[in-house]
């Protein structure tokens, strides 16, 4: 098991809270030396001064999905609404965490069983094993956030933990900072791991601002189509880094999806092509950010996003760290 991403994934940090993810990636890269500073957002952005070279900017946000007390019932049960995209039936059964350590399980009303192709957050509660209301407000509070708990393990060649999106692409970025240091790079290296991206990928928006780059290449996951029954989606474990077309809040500026297309064939890198119906990425608010700034997207395949137990393949991983050193390197 790779330590450095099982530290990385079981690292507390919804959206608004990402300041333990943070610390884990400054301990990680101050042996670099490098510039480094947070924002007033609390976007992480690193520097490689490179002067009169044109700005490059990478960005993998920090933040996960989770979920937010909004009602303790006498009983001592928690209802809750989403922080990001959940899906409820991806909720339902699976244990939360809060930042001081409390577990609780999701369960549905019991009237709700027979009629389960209607699920939504509202049927759902936590129960944190209070046997009263006052005894559960010794715990938590509403306005109280909480995340998939449960631990991070290798399955042969893959990875299965919750908050692989996006901690897997800070681990990208991670690894090819390391990679790339000394070296002489073409571009004045911005990197940034961002805030608040499930909610609307505004540390994004701040961060790009921020830095104004020339140029900016974005990485997250992306979802799967080679499970059963599956999203037709032409994406599959292990197949190596997917290169974004287009999702539902971009297209890839095609000169930079073509840069990322060519690099790969010159490494002699697996790529695939991703074209993806849903969802977006800090790309989406970059690439949009003053007068506009060239944008592309590397991504990791990820089988089940936003569950408790997604899955990545270490081989696409290391493509995708392999290809973002090379286009530092061009």
């Amino acid at each position: 098991m790779n330590e450095l991403i099982h530290t990385l994934t079981q690292t507390w940090g919804p959206t608004s809270y990402e300041e333990g993810i943070r610390g884990v990636i400054t301990r990680e890269l101050n042996s670099l030396h490098m510039d480094c500073r947070v924002d007033a957002l609390g976007n992480l952005i690193y520097c490689i001064p490179a002067p009169g070279k044109p700005k490059l900017l990478l960005s993998a946000h920090m933040d996960q999905i989770g979920i937010i007390v909004t009602h303790v019932d006498k009983n001592g049960f928690l209802r809750f609404g989403a922080v990001g995209g959940l899906d409820p039936y991806k909720v339902l059964g699976h244990r939360f965490v809060f930042a001081n350590g409390t577990l609780g399980v999701a369960a549905v009303e019991s009237k709700e069983h027979k009629t389960l192709e209607h699920l939504t957050l509202d049927k759902l509660f936590l129960d944190i094993g209070a046997a009263s209301k006052d005894d559960a407000l010794l715990h938590v509070a509403v306005g109280d956030f909480a995340v998939y708990a449960g631990d991070c393990v290798q399955v042969g060649n893959r990875v299965t933990s919750a908050a692989l999106d996006d901690r897997i692409g800070c681990y990208v970025l991670i690894e090819a900072l390391k990679a790339a240091a000394g070296e002489e790079l073409n571009y004045e290296t911005y990197a940034m791991f961002s805030v608040q991206e499930e909610i609307g990928i505004k540390g994004a928006k701040v961060g790009a601002w921020g830095v104004q780059p020339d140029l900016a290449i974005a990485l997250d996951v992306t979802g799967w189509g080679d499970a059963p029954e599956s999203y037709v989606l032409d994406i599959g474990l292990g197949k190596g880094p997917a290169i974004k077309v287009k999702d539902a809040g971009m297209v890839a500026t095609p000169a930079v999806r073509d840069l990322l297309i060519q690099t790969a064939k010159e490494h002699g890198i697996p790529f695939q092509l991703e074209v993806l119906q849903g969802g977006t990425t800090d790309a989406a608010a970059i690439q949009t950010n003053a007068s506009g700034v060239p944008t592309g997207v590397i991504s990791i395949p990820d089988r089940y996003v936003h569950s408790a137990s997604e899955m990545v393949d270490l081989g696409d991983v290391e493509g995708c760290i392999k290809l973002l050193v090379a286009v530092l390197l061009k």
